[in-house]
Parts: C-alpha cells; structure tokens; sequence
C-alpha cells in the first residue's frame, strides 16, 4: 500500500491546451478516491498520468515516498482496470489471471496461489475454464479485476470500469468493488462522470472541472457544503435549483427574493452561516435541492411557499419529480468551462424550469398549479460570483478544496 501525492502537477498538450491546471491533492494510504466531473474535465487524464500513460508538464508526482514522473508504468507498481475489459479472447479465465504474474516470473506455486485467492475473492473459480466470450459483462469485468488483484499492486486504478454495464449490473458491481476494496485495504483511485457512483463509492471524492480541481471532501460534505455553485449543481440528482436573490430584512426576519415572491429564511441557515448581515441588499446566489419543496395546502401562510405551474413530472412509485414553470430565472451551469451562466430563456419567452422532488399524488398532471412549501433550513447561499459563502463547518469539511 501507498500514498498517492500530486504536488502542483500541470500536463499541457504540444498546442497550448492545458488538461491539468497546478492539481494539488494527497491520498492518503488505504483510501478510495474517486475523481468525478463531466467530458474533458481533465479527471482521466490525471488517472492516466498516476499510470505513466501521460507524461507531466510540471509538478511532481509521488507514489509513497518516490517520485515516479519519470518512472515507467512497470516500475510503479500499480494496476489499473479499464473500461473495455481489455482480456484476451483466446485464454481462459485462469490464463488471464495468471498472464501477469509469468511476466512477473513468480513460480508456478505462487501463481497458482494468487490466482486461486483472487478468483475466491470475485466468485471466479466456477469460470477458471470459461473463455471471455463464455461470460456476461459483469462477470467479464470480474476477471478484469482479478488480473488487478493478483499482481498485489501499491495503487488501483479504474478507469470508469462499469461503463459498459446495464443499470442493475452497475449498481451490484460498484457495491461489489467497494466491498472488495474496503477488505483489501488497498490504495484506490477510480474515475467516473456518474456522480452517483462517486457518492457511494468513494471515501473522498475529487471534483474536476477544466483541469482545475473545485473541491475534494467526503461524499456527504460534497453534498451539504458545496464549495461553490458548479459543485452543488453537479453533485445531486436532480441537481440543484440556483437563482438570482438578495436578502432583505422585514421585522425582524430575514427574507431572500425568489422572483416577486419572498421565502423567510430559517433560523438554522442563519445560524450557520457566518455574518449574513453583510450580505443585505446585495446580489448573491441561493439554491433550493429538489427535495426542500413540499406540497401545502391554498391557504399555506405567506413567506413559506411559491405558487408554479406544473409543465411535466416523472412518476416513479413512491414519489415524482415535478418539473415546474419557475417564478424566477433559474442559473444553468456549464458543464465544460469555469463558469456559470445565467438562462436566459426568460428573455425568449420561454420560462425557467424549477426542479422538486414530492410524495406520488395520482392528482397531478400537467398544466396543474401547485402550492409548493420551501424548507428554508435547507437553503444554500453563494456569493455573486458563484463561491459558497463560509458556514460554520465550511472550513473543516473543504480544507483540501486546493493548494498542496
């Protein structure tokens, strides 16, 4: 096992473009970290780098106490586990297992050894004889891992591994991964665009956007202290509703604007957040998740609620995902720069979508008008250019947000 460390590390391609911008973070020995972001964010090409795959513009790259820049991927020790499964059509299972290993040169016994306990491990020893054709996605992904796990790595890497999974194959195979790696106790570095698979898998997660790393926390900092708007959009499904605000204060109150209604904010998001008053009468940020909406009655009381229209709603059992004609412009975040943009389909003639999560009612349809309750407790404030103002436990949950 290892630390994996990446200290001010820069790749910039022969025409001027810059995949990775000063990426400073530290993994600590032992741990699952996943790199998560959307196409071109810059987070396999980081995980291919780790590999000796790329070279490094600049910085240093450290495995344990070694710098490996100029190492080759044979002597750092590591396995990495890709996509496409990459097996050989023409060897069985225990020939795929075992090909590693002979380009090890480790005797016959120690290769029988290792191969017997990684196909225990992933419930491979009924398949040893199987050819790769014989076998299912997942199982194939399976031996995939196994030819990982007999090589005794310092370091794993996996390179969006389920990709090629259906749904329910995804879902047992990352739970399968998590498991395997939590017993093994080995250093993991995995990468995905599915934020889902980043949450439940990860011990940290690191996340990418433009090749500059925005925040690296637990899954569930991540998801309760954003550290900026391009962060709280991504992570949560669905995303985040971001709007345009200002707070004001009404008797006593705080108030934040939400197009020409007002939402009282609650005591606890006062409380947490550290000199609100600062921010009075000038233009910041809020978001709502999709499940701080709830559905009130006609006469719900002023400043707890927002009257929309509903356009389209998903029903999926045990609750809907209504997709309503927002009361203010919703801010749209863009995927692929450092930046966020303001959607300006209002100005079209179009309205702004506002996104909540609700208990199922076989009432709704589209076209009904909703009273929808707001849980200001869980709101989140940002400053006007997108950064997440401080909260009590901001520092602690974001201290490795950047810098080495």
């Amino acid at each position: 096992m290892a630390t994996v460390k990446f200290q001010h590390v820069f790749k910039v391609y022969t025409n001027g473009y810059a995949a990775i911008k000063d990426l400073c973070l530290e993994i600590d020995d032992g741990e699952f970290l996943v790199f998560v972001g959307p196409s071109g964010c810059g987070k396999s090409t980081a995980l291919r780098m780790l590999a000796g795959l790329e070279d490094i513009s600049g910085g240093k790259l450290l495995i344990g106490d070694r710098v490996v820049n100029d190492q080759t991927p044979q002597q750092r020790n590591i396995a990495m586990v890709f996509q496409n499964y990459a097996l050989y059509p023409h060897m069985t299972v225990r020939q795929n297992l075992e090909f590693p290993l002979r380009m090890m040169n480790l005797s016959k016994p120690r290769i029988q050894s290792r191969v017997k306990e990684a196909a225990e491990k992933l419930g491979l020893t009924p398949l040893l004889d199987r050819r790769p054709k014989q076998l299912s996605g997942g199982q194939r992904q399976r031996v995939a891992m196994g030819r990982a796990i007999v090589r005794d790595p310092a370091v794993f890497l996996m390179d969006e591994p389920l990709s090629n999974l259906d749904a329910k194959m995804r879902a047992q195979i990352r739970t399968e991964i998590a498991q395997l790696q939590r017993r093994m106790q080995t250093t993991t570095v995995y990468v995905t665009h599915d934020q889902v698979e980043a949450m439940t898998m990860g011990d940290r997660v690191a996340v990418m956007l433009s090749g500059e790393l925005q925040q690296i926390a637990s899954p569930q900092d991540l998801y309760d202290q954003p550290a900026n708007i391009f962060v709280a959009g991504f992570i949560g499904s669905p995303a985040m509703n971001i709007f345009h605000t200002q707070l004001q204060q009404a008797g006593g109150m705080l108030m934040i604007q939400f197009g020409a209604q007002s939402l009282v904010v609650d005591p606890t998001t006062v409380n947490r957040y550290q000199g609100l008053e600062q921010y009075l009468a000038q233009p910041i940020l809020a978001g709502l998740r999709p499940e701080a909406f709830f559905l009130m009655g006609a006469n719900a009381p002023q400043g707890h609620c927002i009257q929309v229209e509903v356009s389209t709603l998903e029903a999926l059992g045990h609750e809907m995902i209504i997709y309503a004609k927002a009361p203010a412009p919703m801010m749209e975040v863009e995927d692929n720069h450092d930046r966020a943009v303001i959607d300006d389909r209002e100005q079209q003639g179009y309205h702004s979508i506002l996104t909540a999560r609700i208990p199922s009612s076989p009432n709704l349809q589209a076209g009904t008008n909703l009273t929808l309750g707001v849980d200001t407790s869980k709101l989140y404030l940002f400053t006007a250019d997108g950064q997440a103002i401080p909260s009590i436990n901001f520092t602690n949950a974001t201290k490795k947000v950047s810098g080495c």
